[in-house]
């Protein structure tokens, strides 16, 4: 199966070939990290200050070349699912990345995912591309019956389900991606979280504001 990677907003050179690289894995940030730290030569990394940009680049072309392929799915155990997701945008906006996890109906974390969103893109755009990236992935990997989404944003909730027209410019290409991906699940549904609600796809998004931060 051709897995089409998903849009991205605008990145540096750099950042984008980091977001290839994740799309190869299926978005998994602790494959990717794991591959592209050992394609760096010597002790280099992702993340390491050590690594020049060069470094870096030259080691994702080389992934980039290598086709990689995406982690097994996990089993897991049944047909209902909890979809954590969130946005980071520094400066909002600014570096924005997107986080999602996937754990099923006994808790158990089945997915980890995140990727940069642009170099200068508000928070919202980051909570829409979690959503779609979530989605995308749970539909790619399972046939889910029912999910259960997590999310803070109310602005997304508002458009998503309350079905008011996006507020924030430029999302509708996800925000329509979106309402394909949840008409194919019969159950779906929200949960809101409070900004004091543990959200384990906080870090991840994390990470992806990081990416995005990447240059030249």
């Amino acid at each position: 199966m051709t897995y089409e990677p998903l849009p991205a907003e605008h990145l540096s050179p750099l950042a984008t070939l980091v977001d290839e690289v994740l799309g190869q894995v299926g978005y998994e940030m602790g494959a990717a990290t794991e591959a592209i730290d050992d394609a760096v030569p010597g002790y280099g990394g992702l993340f390491d200050p050590a690594t020049t940009s060069a470094e870096l680049r030259r080691a994702l072309e080389t992934l980039s070349e290598s086709k990689l392929t995406r982690p097994p799915a996990p089993e897991p155990t049944g047909d209902g699912f909890v979809l954590y997701v969130d946005g980071s945008s520094r400066g909002n906006p600014g570096p924005a990345g997107a986080g999602a996890v996937i754990v099923d109906a006994e808790e158990n974390q089945l997915a980890r995912l995140g990727r940069p969103v642009g170099s200068r893109a508000g928070n919202n755009t980051a909570e829409y591309v979690a959503l779609q990236l979530g989605l995308s992935e749970l539909l790619t990997r399972y046939e889910p019956h029912r999910v259960d989404v997590r999310i803070d944003s109310m602005t997304v909730i508002r458009d998503v389900w309350d079905g008011e027209d996006p507020t924030e410019p430029g999302v509708e290409t996800y925000s329509e991606a979106i309402a394909v991906a949840l008409s194919s699940i019969s159950e779906h549904r929200y949960t809101h979280l409070a900004d004091s609600d543990p959200n384990p796809a906080d870090a991840l998004a994390t990470v992806g504001a990081d990416i995005a931060a990447f240059g030249p």
